[in-house]
């Protein structure tokens, strides 16, 4: 059962009854809406009106003659003051006369762009005095019209009684112009200075009735009144006519909403099963319509709602024939459009909708080829292509002859500046601006150029670089050096004039004492110097071996317990249960931790912790030394690398400076990794070493 329904859901039958339900509905659709726009001027918001009082027809019916009785007593009042300039503003006359001002400065030669503002102002109103004047005159001209045409429209009001007064000027077509005169009618409206009265009441709560209340808000003067009131006559006609243009409005929308929800359904219908014979079928199926290209498909669609518009404008002009004629019109525009439409469906789920245009198969095929050439030839042969395969691309897209010559434009423009800032760039790197990167992509020759230019200069300027730093560390090596030895050397030489002199044997032996501290400070520092040298140098053979860390520095730490002890340090060791081994010179090792340790007892907060972690990676083995120190740290990681850089940059302390920059050299040529990092006062150094993993 569920395979025939599956069948026949999908069955040519199925898909033409759906085809003709989408048109149905549609054309339903559309003439439902024309319908409501043509004969009732789009007013859908009159479906939610409680009643005619409330309504936007009523508003309307109020909104002209009000606004027209304000402009009369407000502005124009009589004839007689129009003719005496007194509705001119010396606003607008101004602006007028700027106006003729421009044209003056732009296009009169008694313009003098020497002379000042005030005296060229002069001239003008000198040389275009007739024109201000006929400007002027105009204007008055054109209120008198707009005041003759406010009166015409009074005289046309019928079933509406006004009375309009400023004091003076009166504008009415009732006998009776007092006040409760007017109240004594069905409906009214009477603004004045003092009070507003509205009846029914129901009236201000009407959404539009905004559009009257705030044109007689502000009266010029205390005398202006506006009263309105509307005969029953006039009333019980409206009422009927809101009621029956209601009723139309809400059977239409019914109608639209009915047909629109078929159409949804049906369409969506059929663009799931266009092109397939099942919901699971993976094979689309092309009949000869498909074969149309895309854009061909699109102009057509276009072509058929401009012809459904224009034929629409000239059928509007007949609302006796309307439906007689714009619903065969739309349906068959309907039928032509739905299976445009549904070809383009059928390449959106092939995944074509681009590839099949007519557009994108000429420049396909002739990028194909062109590229072809392109890429196996040299750049004379490229120059030759373009200056030949132009001329034909334009011949060929005629049709499109404006985008052909703005995409020639355009890239060749921005060949010249590809070629300029090459020029530019090698211009400015030739002066010694080694430091310009030129800033030109692409894999073109150009980008090509460009970016072996810039790896030329990435290559001085590092060569630039690393030859002020050797020199900077070559001049620091120097004050250094000299520094380190003075002080040590001088001590030497006053202790030896201080020796030779003296007689008492308590001082001549504390002379000696401090004799020796000077010299083997100064030895340990030579020592220093020739075991960095060795180090950066990578003389020093190694001798690599299976090692068991924890007990490398566990072993070491015990050995130096003594120092430890006396500077209050208290080591934390956090190491794995198993046992971790690397690959490494255990004597070159050593010396590096023990450099680090060294630092540590120089450096570190008396009383504080230092904590040595031990991880295994996986391929690495990572040992991190942490410590606070005593002295402010400030100063970068890369810096305190460096050789003669110490932590307390008064250099009071015993260190050379170069116990780091030793540490690092030796873990590097063991094919470890060494580096140290800065936190506030938190230093901490970090070594990475092969681990072993043999048995």
């Amino acid at each position: 059962m569920d395979i025939k329904l599956k069948n026949y859901s999908h069955s040519i039958i199925t898909k033409m009854i759906a085809f003709v339900l989408v048109i149905l509905c549609f054309t339903g659709a559309i003439t439902s809406f024309i319908n409501v726009i043509a004969s009732h001027n789009s007013d859908f918001g009159i479906v939610f009106e409680e009643s005619y009082f409330l309504s936007r027809s009523y508003i309307e019916e109020s909104e002209e003659l009000v606004r027209s009785l304000r402009v009369l007593i407000s502005e124009y009042k009589n004839e007689e003051r129009i003719l005496n300039e007194e509705t001119v503003t010396e606003e607008e006359m101004r602006s007028e006369e700027e106006n003729l001002f421009s044209d003056f400065q732009f296009n009169s030669r008694s313009y003098n762009p020497n002379a000042s503002e005030e005296e060229n102002y002069v001239r003008f109103k000198e040389l275009y005095a007739d024109k201000i004047s006929q400007r002027r005159a105009q204007m008055i001209n054109h209120e008198l019209q707009t005041y003759h045409q406010l009166l015409q429209r009074l005289e046309e009001v019928e079933g509406i009684l006004y009375y309009a007064s400023d004091g003076v000027n009166v504008f009415t077509n009732s006998p009776q112009t007092e006040k409760e005169s007017f109240k004594a009618f069905p409906s009214y409206m009477l603004f004045d200075k003092q009070e507003t009265v509205v009846y029914p009441l129901e009236i201000k709560n009407n959404e539009y009735y905004r559009w009257i209340r705030p044109r007689t808000d502000e009266f010029d003067q205390k005398d202006n009144v506006i009263y309105i009131a509307f005969t029953e006559a006039f009333l019980n006609q409206r009422e009927k006519e809101w009621n029956q243009n209601k009723g139309m409005i809400q059977d239409a929308l019914y109608r639209i909403l009915g047909f629109s929800l078929g159409l949804m359904l049906s369409f969506i219908y059929l663009l799931l099963i266009v092109g397939r014979k099942a919901f699971k079928d993976e094979e689309l199926h092309i009949n000869a319509i498909d074969r149309v290209y895309n854009d061909i498909n699109l102009l057509l669609c276009l072509g058929l709602i401009t012809l459904w518009i224009g034929s629409l404008q000239a059928v509007v002009r007949n609302l006796s024939n309307f439906n007689k004629i714009i619903i065969p019109i739309t349906a068959f525009i309907a039928v032509f459009g739905l299976v445009l439409v549904l070809s383009l469906v059928k390449h959106f789920k092939n995944k074509t909708i681009l590839k099949h245009t007519l557009i994108y198969r000429i420049f396909y095929k002739l990028f194909k080829f062109v590229k072809g050439v392109y890429d196996s030839g040299s750049a004379g042969v490229k120059m030759v292509l373009i200056v030949i395969g132009y001329p034909i691309i334009v011949a060929a897209t005629f049709f499109i002859f404006p985008v052909t010559i703005g995409a020639a434009a355009w890239l060749t423009l921005k060949r010249i500046k590809e070629f300029n800032a090459i020029k530019e760039g090698v211009e400015k790197i030739k002066d010694g601006d080694i430091h310009h990167t030129i800033a030109v992509n692409g894999n073109g020759e150009f980008g090509k150029l460009a970016a072996n230019i810039n790896s030329i200069t990435d290559g001085l300027k590092k060569a630039v670089d690393n030859e002020l730093k050797s020199e900077r560390l070559k001049a620091e090596l120097i004050t250094n050096v000299s520094h380190d030895t003075r002080t040590p050397l001088t001590s030497i030489i006053t202790y030896i004039d201080l020796l030779k002199k003296e007689k008492d044997p308590l001082k001549t032996e504390e002379y000696l004492e401090i004799l020796d501290q000077k010299s083997q400070r100064l030895k340990a520092l030579t020592d220093d110097l020739f075991e960095a040298a060795k180090a950066s140098s990578g003389n020093i053979p190694v001798n690599l071996e299976r090692i068991d860390i924890v007990s490398l520095i566990t072993q070491g730490l015990g050995e130096l317990n003594d120092k430890i002890e006396d500077l209050a340090l208290e080591f934390k060791i956090n190491q794995p249960i198993d046992k971790l081994y690397i690959t490494a010179d255990g004597r070159l090792l050593w010396r590096a931790i023990e450099n680090l340790l060294s630092n540590i007892f120089k450096y570190a907060l008396k009383g504080s912790r230092v904590y040595v972690d031990i991880e295994d990676l996986g391929n690495e083995i990572v040992m991190v030394f942490k410590n606070i120190s005593a002295y402010e740290l400030n100063i970068s990681a890369d810096e305190l690398m460096e050789r003669f850089k110490r932590g307390d940059e008064s250099r009071s302390s015993q260190g050379s400076g170069l116990g780091l920059s030793i540490a690092k050299s030796l873990i590097d040529i063991q094919r470890g990794r060494f580096h140290i990092e800065i936190d506030g006062d938190l230093f901490k150094a970090v070594i990475y070493m092969p681990k072993n993993n043999n048995q």
